[in-house]
């Protein structure tokens, strides 16, 4: 089965991360050999041609510059017509408004991947429901609740993220080394948030939170992320101003982007990432779990489908968020307890093998493709 996702690649984040999956782990599903076409350069391009990926530039496309989309549409085209793809996917609205439709015109069943939240009043979502496709693919029941209001007529499937887990487990001469590179010695407590520089991901809170923390225990929160916009920049300046007017600056550090977060995460005592707004997924949760670390955040989208009583703590407001951040940072032995259940519980949700092989299957079905059924982990 010949599967073209099709995306724009200009940015790096959780969509760009899965895809670079498909194309790494590729050997798991031999059925299913997946091709790509970007509308930019950048991170993705480089992860994606590092992985042996087939990768087509279709051209940089911007929605108030009718000429830059008509050529990438003619790409498209060209793509298409030189090549027998068995389905065709569409990843985000954005792709979905600028090239949705064009699939069927060559006969080829189009798949939409929802991997955002809807936003009702955004002009992307209008355009893109001017094109509904074949099926749709959502990475969590509460963006599947989204894709209704897009799409009330397309069949869905559900299917959380393949995410690889780290191998072998570091040595505690390993860990202690980790936690030198970031200032950190034994009797100190980590605190991990990783993701990007947007309000709507909480850093303002878990700020917040920090400032309410008992003496006498010794804590640093490491905050990992790349301000890639410039309403991104202003919001990590304001980040900074906060931290200094709530007396955390000392205790709080600016990582900026890393391309190593997992290893950093298994340098960390606590993740915490206390949405504003409901999160669709979350990939930085579940690579907490498998780093073995509690996690604390907000009781709504994905994350609420990810952490359980028995590896973290979801919270209903700032308050409540303090108390379980509070609580974990001075229960040596609560830390270890919910740790101790996050890689089980990751693996369960997101063992490569089973969910690529679970695409797969979805993606068969839909074009008519033969392949093989597995068995998932």
């Amino acid at each position: 089965m010949r599967v073209l996702h099709v995306h724009s690649g200009n940015l790096w984040g959780g969509i760009e991360g899965f895809l670079t999956t498909l194309a790494r782990r590729a050997e798991l599903v031999p059925e299913m050999r997946s091709e790509f076409a970007l509308c930019f350069d950048g991170r993705l391009q480089r992860e994606l041609e590092s992985a042996g990926a087939t990768l087509t530039e279709l051209g940089r496309v911007r929605a108030r510059s009718p000429w830059s989309l008509v050529r990438a549409r003619r790409e498209l085209r060209r793509l298409l017509a030189d090549r027998k793809y068995d389905v065709v996917v569409c990843h985000s609205a954005w792709t979905q408004a600028m090239f949705g439709g064009m699939p069927r015109v060559f006969g080829v069943p189009e798949v939409f991947y929802l991997h955002d939240r809807v936003r009702d009043d955004h002009w992307l979502e209008r355009w893109a429901a001017r094109h509904p496709p074949d099926w749709a693919i959502v990475n969590s029941e509460y963006t599947r609740h989204g894709l209704v209001r897009l799409f009330p007529r397309t069949g869905v499937d559900v299917v959380y993220y393949p995410i690889e887990a780290p191998t072998g487990e570091p040595s505690p001469d390993e860990r202690r080394a980790l936690r030198a590179e970031l200032g950190v010695y034994d009797d100190t407590v980590l605190i991990m948030q990783a993701c990007r520089m947007q309000a709507w991901k909480g850093h303002d809170r878990l700020l917040r939170a920090l400032a309410h923390l008992r003496a006498p225990t010794i804590w640093l929160c490491v905050l990992i992320g790349d301000a890639q916009r410039p309403a991104e920049r202003a919001y990590r300046a304001k980040l900074e101003e906060d931290a200094r007017a709530l007396g955390v600056t000392a205790r709080v550090r600016f990582l900026g982007q890393r391309d190593d977060v997992p290893r950093l995460l298994r340098a960390a005592d606590i993740h915490c990432q206390p949405n504003a707004e409901p999160e669709p997924f979350g990939i930085a949760f579940v690579e907490a779990l498998q780093a073995g670390l509690p996690t604390v955040t907000l009781d709504m989208g994905g994350p609420r489908e990810i952490v359980t009583p028995a590896v973290g703590r979801l919270v209903t407001n700032e308050g409540e968020l303090a108390r379980a951040l509070d609580e974990l940072v001075n229960d040596a032995a609560l830390r270890r307890k919910l740790g101790a259940a996050g890689p089980e519980r990751a693996r369960r949700l997101c063992d490569p093998r089973a969910r690529l092989t679970e695409i797969a299957a979805v993606l068969a079905r839909v074009s008519g493709a033969p392949v093989a059924q597995t068995g998932s982990g």
